[in-house]
């Protein structure tokens, strides 16, 4: 799941309505105007595209096929047989539908087991705690850790009560804003603990929504600083355990994490394409990841965003269309690790990243989509409102700010315009990274609308006569 925002400043230009040329610098010499009406007549195509997801015969396959794998292979945790296998299955699933120049790319990924885990509150009384190590944590002594907590609710308090913390278990009950602003704590509160002497932290898990749920993630460990464990805690108890020390209890916790890491491990992005007809060096990327963390399914995070974007190619391909450049898909691994596999893609292709005409990553959930993030020059998203015209008859027109991804970051900020789905947020951090992500948490008819957004922007901008423009 994508967190890392970035701020991208595009060049501002003048009124792109003025029917004079948006490309006073590039060779093309067209109008706005000239663009728009190209644009529209991809109305057609677009309604066929919609007609086939939505209406047609491939309504559900999108869910249909991600059912199958996640019900199969289960949960794919970076370094596992589980990933693996299904990286091999999707390789033979793509050749097996049709699509070209379907293959593996090598890359090195990171390999770590949770293994046996569990908190117990041992004073004021005995609680059997629900937790979910993070990713990359180091394991407890096979005694475990038994110590008093202290409980703060952001890093400024831990900061003044730094004494306090010295062989303690901090544990963190930090508000739920938005993601990316709350997520920090899970990424660095081990850091932060660490710092101040602490033994060990749980933190109170990063979710709109708990029903008892802890949800795991990655976290970071810093040069310099001791490791310690850390696990995440279910929002109920983390607000329990605020309210205790509100009263003066003192809380003891034993805790025992077998979690290890191991040496990095072969794996592989998996990549298929359509071959564009006449432009077959420019790419148009869509993507998802095939990874997950170990619980539930990773039918939400991320198995609906690969699905979504094999769909569009199979679109695409069903209805005979062969855009002018090339349509590919990439599924990633290890995203979750923090875009292992994508940043060893980017290192592999950038060389041809004048290229890449749009790069798209759908890591945000499948549910009914609100519109497209987007992050690139004031030019190329004129033209991109102008494409999602084309999603009028489906009600999804919208352009939105921050088309990042942790898989395509590393595009967007050398100057690739980026492109991400945006639906239910709060529905999709109610279910991350928990065991709640399966697949009775996807709605197939909104994942039919997901793709067919998916496949009509791919689509038209990859057989558009010029490549998005660049600031």
């Amino acid at each position: 799941m994508k967190f890392l925002l970035f701020t991208f400043v595009g060049v501002h230009l003048l009124s792109l309505n003025s029917g004079k040329s948006i490309y006073r610098n590039d060779i093309s010499q067209r109008t706005f105007q000239e663009i728009k009406e190209e644009i529209a007549h991809y109305g057609d195509v677009a309604k066929a595209i919609i007609n086939l997801a939505v209406y047609g015969k491939a309504q559900n396959r999108s869910y249909e096929r991600l059912a199958l794998l996640v019900d199969t292979v289960g949960p794919r945790l970076s370094g596992t047989k589980s990933l693996e296998k299904a990286i091999q299955i999707m390789y033979q699933s793509l050749k097996q539908d049709g699509l070209e120049n379907v293959h593996l790319e090598p890359v090195k990924i990171p390999h770590w087991e949770r293994g046996e885990e569990s908190a117990v509150m041992l004073e004021p009384r005995m609680h059997k705690m629900a937790i979910l190590g993070l990713g990359s944590s180091i394991g407890t002594p096979p005694e475990g850790i038994t110590a008093e907590v202290l409980v703060v609710t952001s890093f400024d308090e831990l900061q003044r009560r730094a004494p306090e913390a010295r062989g303690k278990i901090v544990v963190y009950n930090q508000p739920y804003t938005n993601y990316s602003q709350t997520v920090q704590y899970r990424v660095q509160g081990a850091v932060e603990a660490a710092k101040v002497g602490a033994l060990a932290s749980l933190i109170r898990s990063v979710a709109s929504f708990s029903i008892y749920s802890p949800h795991t993630g990655v976290q970071e460990y810093q040069d310099g600083v001791p490791k310690i464990p850390t696990a995440c805690i279910t929002v109920e108890d983390a607000e329990m355990m605020s309210r205790m020390v509100s009263r003066g209890s003192r809380i003891v916790i034993q805790l025992k994490m077998g979690a290890k890491n191991y040496p990095d491990v072969d794996s592989f992005n998996t990549v298929a394409e359509i071959i564009g007809g006449k432009y077959p060096e420019q790419v148009v990327l869509v993507s998802g990841h095939l990874d997950s963390w170990d619980v539930g399914q990773g039918a939400m995070d991320d198995g609906g965003g690969a699905f979504i974007s094999w769909e569009a190619l199979s679109l695409i391909k069903d209805l005979g269309l062969r855009p002018k450049r090339t349509l590919r898909l990439v599924l990633w691994t290890a995203e979750e690790q923090g875009g292992i596999g994508a940043f060893q893609y980017y290192q592999l292709h950038k060389a041809n990243i004048s290229k890449y005409s749009l790069v798209m990553e759908s890591d945000s959930g499948t549910f009914l989509p609100s519109g497209l993030q987007f992050t690139g020059s004031e030019k190329a998203r004129a033209i991109i409102k102008e494409v999602m015209n084309l999603l009028q008859p489906i009600n999804i027109t919208q352009v939105f700010s921050d088309g990042e991804g942790t898989d395509i970051n590393f595009w967007i900020q050398a100057g690739v315009p980026g492109a991400s789905l945006l639906d239910d947020l709060y529905k999709y951090f109610s279910f991350h990274h928990s065991r709640g992500d399966t697949i009775t948490v996807m709605d197939p008819k909104q994942m039919n609308v997901a793709a067919a957004v998916w496949a009509v922007v791919s689509y038209v901008i990859a057989d558009m006569e010029e490549m998005l423009p660049r600031s």
